[in-house]
């Protein structure tokens, strides 16, 4: 789980030689702001001039990856991997980041706190050597992304291979639901990688690439496809242990059916037996001491030669 998303920060960062804090916003700075209060967002529309809907573009969580352009600003919106609460109905999903840039400003605004944002920091103070430009930085995120993805994937995976090993015990609706729910989050990830790369290709021409750019461009597409491919692999796994399931309760289901199908044969002789004697007909054995000993013992011969012939076939 990710952690608390009600943690609310804006904050300054001198990224030109190594990444620092600021105590207040300067030029050619990067802005990162985490879960925007009010204040924080009449900050950003009021002292930087960023325009008001590529705040509320960026808090709509189903806005998919895409690039904008409005009057010198330049809006990009990346989908990173989040996880919410274990019981959620996908607990693997993804979320809206925006990358806000003019001349002189590069913004990044998330309305969650995420694990990836604060490794993407750690990562960055300790290379101590920060980010060329803003287009570096951009793709450093795309960079990040791409290496979270196959870290939530991991544990994905890690989910399938418990349900895969537990194909031998009884299988329960919860253990439908787990799987249902990370086949959800599998479909989130592939469509939101694949949104991703997309974009990626169009920021080639659309941002000022440089040649180191184009070598961390590079990196980004091989981590993108690795992603991608793999998210694809475990889509394929997840729905052959689901067919798995699936057969193994049909099954299940066909052995509980023929087991009461053949109990209700065995009981039908016995009833079938004491309705013939129990007619009101003329038959001899109504006056006679052995008829009833002879309905019981015919009940219960014919019984057991069933209950035996079945055993046999392993029907019960």
């Amino acid at each position: 789980m990710e952690v608390n998303e009600a943690y609310y920060m804006i904050t300054f960062w001198n990224f030109n030689k190594a990444l620092r804090t600021l105590e207040e916003w300067q030029p050619d700075c990067w802005v990162q702001v985490t879960c925007p209060t009010t204040e924080d967002e009449d900050f950003l529309t009021g002292e930087l001039g960023v325009p008001s809907y590529f705040l509320d573009d960026i808090r709509d969580k189903d806005e998919r990856s895409r690039f904008e352009y409005d009057e010198g600003w330049q809006l990009i919106i990346l989908r990173i991997p989040y996880v919410k609460e274990v019981r959620s109905r996908t607990p693997h999903t993804t979320i809206p980041l925006g990358i806000i840039l003019k001349k002189g400003i590069c913004i990044t605004v998330c309305n969650h706190e995420t694990n990836m944002m604060i490794d993407f920091v750690s990562y960055q103070q300790k290379r101590n050597m920060g980010f060329t430009d803003s287009v570096d930085l951009v793709f450093r995120l795309f960079l990040s992304s791409a290496v979270w993805y196959l870290k939530r994937l991991k544990q994905i995976n890690v989910l399938i291979e418990e349900a895969k090993q537990n194909l031998d015990r009884a299988i329960d609706n919860e253990d439908l639901i787990s799987l249902s729910r990370l086949q959800d989050s599998l479909t989130y990830f592939i469509t939101s990688i694949r949104g991703n790369e997309t974009l990626l290709s169009k920021l080639k021409f659309k941002l000022p690439v440089d040649e180191l750019d184009a070598d961390l461009i590079e990196d980004v597409t091989i981590e993108m496809n690795q992603a991608r491919e793999t998210t694809n692999i475990y889509a394929h796994i997840l729905d052959s242990t689901m067919e798995t399931y699936a057969s193994i309760i049909n099954n299940n289901m066909a052995s509980v059916m023929k087991q009461m199908t053949s109990i209700s044969i065995i009981l039908m002789f016995p009833t079938l037996i004491a309705s013939i004697f129990g007619m009101n007909l003329i038959n001899g054995m109504e006056t006679s001491w052995w008829g009833f000993p002879l309905v019981i013992v015919s009940s219960i011969s014919v019984t057991a030669l069933f209950y035996w012939i079945f055993r046999r076939r392993t029907w019960i």
